[in-house]
């Protein structure tokens, strides 16, 4: 029995009914303890068994449920889990805690969560701030600080999970359906649960390997989160739907990217351009060159390093630009100038528009705006979230909220957020979160968070600046708002600067003005403090 190719449990049916023995994903964890293998086999085996848990738990068709965990084994039987039993799973970073994560599980009306141990701290403590949540799944790893029977009302994993696969029927009929809903950075207010179908999703999977080029023997290999898109579509994507085997870990290691590569013979990896900065940072070693690696696909790579991170490490550079809400562009190797984001495949149209929605000529900076090929509207739900969803595809076009400058050839050149928005690592931070925590300190007075250009040189990136009025200057103490920002905040949203001053410039109508701080920021270098030193 064939079944459906745009639903991801019908993928793995068939992938396992073809090539059940074929290994397709194998997650590393670092010699601490053994591999994590999946064939195809196994995929649909674990799938069966966990989607059998979450029937057994309540969830029914359409209901939603929390994954808490860096790259493990658990989150992609999850999402196979979720597609045989028809249910919604949403990815969420492990470090989220507190207003943050409650206000996710609850916009996203999770019924319940499965965690990582390490991560089951955070979620007890916001438990009886969350009505829908009916149940918690813990499992352990060798990250966890207690045992799981020290959490009263979490199951185990292992011991929720039959002993034998049964043998559920897909319920997951329409793939037009959400699959999950993955949020997005939350950079203009809070985080919005974007919906993915089954049929974008497995549509994406069996495209990409062509758009970016892998061939028949390629070993794929990422360390970014797969509660992000990068790593989930790009790698998993083309592992699960396109049968190219990959090696996922559990956290991005700079130190053993090239041994996990040589390990595991990866032929091609995934970076979001700082990272690309701070592998190329490392000292020079005589095996530098020596790797199986032949294509890297980067999104940011900085132009100053882009030619001789290809030499030294002998590789080819793909830069690959899209969010998860649609829209692509895709500098091939060898093809167009360094420096360029590419431009889109044939399924897409784009524009680049000014203030006014006018299209900018070439060299004319402006927003990029994307729909597909055919001239149909551009189409974005996030959920629970119609007014959002409507600006987001304004007159049928996505706006992506980036400036760009196309050049004659129509070579398109990533400039900056718009709005200011703050992007490190590739990921854009809300300034507000980081304002909230600082301003809540008893010695603050004002504080506005805002970005200086990046010091790696990746084009969009910014460092995080505390522009803080401080109610005693004389006995304020920079190293102390260091260390709760430690004890609070993301580490992505570490401040990277604190800059201390009499007061904040502003305008009439009490919006803080970025290019007075940054003026000062560099005029006045006494005033600017970092965590270890001034």
């Amino acid at each position: 029995m064939m079944y459906s190719e745009q639903v991801l449990a019908g993928v793995i049916a068939n992938r396992m009914a073809a090539r059940p023995d074929r290994a397709i994903v194998t997650f590393e964890n670092g010699g601490v303890r053994p591999d994590d293998l999946r064939t195809y086999r196994g995929l649909w085996e674990q799938g069966q068994k966990l989607a059998q848990v979450l029937i057994d738990h309540g969830m029914g068709v359409g209901d939603h449920f929390a994954l808490l965990m860096n790259n493990h084994v658990e989150f992609v039987d999850a999402m196979v889990a979720a597609s045989i039993s028809g249910t919604v799973f949403v990815p969420i970073d492990a470090r989220t805690s507190g207003d943050k994560l409650t206000f996710m599980l609850e916009m996203a009306e999770c019924k319940g969560v499965i965690a990582a141990d390490y991560a089951l701290d955070n979620v007890v403590k916001v438990r009886s701030q969350l009505p829908r949540l009916q149940w918690i799944i813990g499992f352990e790893t060798d990250e966890g600080k207690k045992p799981l029977t020290s959490y009263p009302g979490v199951a185990p994993y292992a011991d929720a999970l039959p002993l034998e696969a049964p043998n559920i029927t897909i319920r997951t009929v329409d793939p037009e359906r959400a699959m999950e809903l993955i949020f997005s950075s939350g950079t203009t207010g809070d985080p919005k649960g974007i919906i993915t179908t089954h049929a974008r999703y497995c549509g994406l999977g069996a495209m990409t390997p062509g758009l970016i080029g892998y061939r028949t023997g390629d070993i794929l290999y990422s360390g970014l989160s797969l509660t992000h898109g990068n790593a989930q579509f790009i790698t998993l994507g083309s592992a699960l739907v396109g049968g190219f085997p990959c090696v996922l870990s559990r956290k991005f290691s700079k130190s053993r990217l090239w041994d996990i590569t040589r390990r595991y013979g990866c032929t091609s990896f995934n970076l979001l351009g700082g990272m690309m900065t701070a592998v190329f940072a490392d000292p020079r070693k005589p095996d530098d060159a020596d790797n199986p690696v032949r294509l890297i696909i980067s999104s940011g790579m900085p132009k100053a390093i882009w030619e001789e991170f290809e030499q030294r490490y002998n590789v080819q550079i793909l830069e690959f630009y899209a969010a998860i809400e649609g829209g692509m562009s895709i500098k091939p190797v060898g093809v167009g100038p360094i420096g360029s984001i590419g431009k889109p495949p044939v399924t897409l149209l784009y524009r680049i528009v000014d203030e006014n929605g006018n299209d900018c000529a070439p060299g004319i900076s402006g927003e990029l705006l994307f729909r597909p090929g055919d001239g149909s509207p551009a189409k974005v739900e996030y959920y629970r979230n119609p007014e959002a969803s409507a600006a987001k595809v304004k007159d049928g076009w996505l706006h992506m909220g980036d400036i760009v400058v196309a050049d004659q050839d129509g070579w398109i050149f990533f400039l900056y957020r718009k709005g200011g928005a703050i992007r490190r690592n590739g990921e854009f931070i809300n300034s507000g979160f980081i304002e909230k925590v600082i301003a809540e300190n008893d010695t603050v007075d004002d504080v506005y968070v805002y970005g200086i250009t990046s010091t790696n040189g990746t084009p969009g990136e910014k460092e995080v600046v505390a522009a803080i009025v401080p109610k005693d200057r004389a006995g304020f103490k920079p190293e102390a708002i260091y260390m709760m920002c430690r004890q609070k905040l993301e580490p992505s949203q570490m401040p990277r600067y604190l800059q201390l001053l009499d007061i904040i410039p502003k305008t009439a109508s009490e919006k803080p003005q970025d290019r007075f701080l940054i003026e000062l920021f560099e005029t006045q270098p006494t005033s600017v403090y970092t965590e270890n030193h001034r």
